[in-house]
């Protein structure tokens, strides 16, 4: 009871402090998500990421009991998630222990190879953009910004404006196909929306079809860390302040976060 009871406080301080909500009641999906994604990005023990999950499944337990026993009422929680993403997770050690690079080794192939051609286009959004999955799993017309220059590799990208881990909102920059191809669906569909589920399952299998190890969708952001930190050093930036501007792009703070992707 202890255990789950820290994990629920470390839980709801995140969301005071990220998301700056105070009734536990309005805890939903999203939250849940976010906040496995969260802990996933700073490499925590495959044991602690169970005890995280299971942790989140008696809160669900506790807030149907809560609302049934204080409001009267059945209130529909549904935090089935966190399992999604913990077997995405499951191979993960401490990272000073069993580091391993998680990038894949011909993206382009990978992304040729999903089944699925919405899943394809939200694995170019995350290699090329370094989006997390949150920002692609759903977008909507109203993110696409149109185009501007990227000055640190002097070409045309789309913008895709999108809010992801704890509500940190800011811009990811794609190809230029990439966003015509996004805004071609938009004009056609309310939105555009992939299940998390079935996206896994067809990295996996592209993963097997492209002889790679399936890393999830995160390994396509290390590639991109790789990528746009080469991509810094050609501009003409140094090394620490690449790893910051970096690790802003990839909607960090600090420039050591980068590092875990090098």
């Amino acid at each position: 009871m202890e255990s789950y009871r820290n994990i629920w406080n470390n839980f709801f301080n995140y969301l005071q402090e990220h998301w700056s909500i105070k009734d536990f009641e309005k805890i939903s999906a999203e939250h849940i998500a976010a906040y496995m994604d969260y802990k996933i990005e700073y490499y925590p023990s495959k044991q602690y990421l169970e005890k995280i999950s299971a942790a989140l499944g008696k809160l669900e337990i506790a807030l149907k009991r809560f609302a049934k026993n204080i409001h009267g009422v059945e209130k529909e929680y549904d935090f089935s998630i966190r399992q999604t993403i913990l077997d995405e997770a499951r191979d993960l050690k401490y990272v000073v222990n069993n580091y391993h690079n998680r990038a894949y080794r011909k993206p382009e192939l990978l992304i040729h190879n999903f089944k699925n051609p919405l899943h394809q286009l939200a694995a170019k959004i995350q290699h090329e953009g370094g989006a997390r999955i949150e920002g692609v799993a759903l977008i909507k017309t109203e993110q696409l910004l149109g185009t501007k220059q990227d000055n640190i590799t002097n070409t045309q990208k789309g913008i895709i404006f999108t809010k992801e881990k704890g509500g940190k909102e800011g811009e990811v920059l794609v190809s230029l196909n990439t966003y015509n191809e996004l805004q071609n669906y938009l004009l056609q569909n309310p939105k555009f929306k992939i299940n998390r589920q079935a996206y896994y399952e067809d990295i996996k299998q592209a993963a097997l079809l492209s002889n790679e190890t399936p890393e999830a969708s995160h390994g396509l952001r290390w590639n991109f860390a790789k990528r746009r930190m080469f991509e810094y050093a050609q501009a003409g930036y140094g090394y620490e302040e690449s790893l910051q501007q970096v690790s802003y792009e990839m909607k960090h703070n600090r420039a050591s976060i980068t590092l875990h992707y090098l």
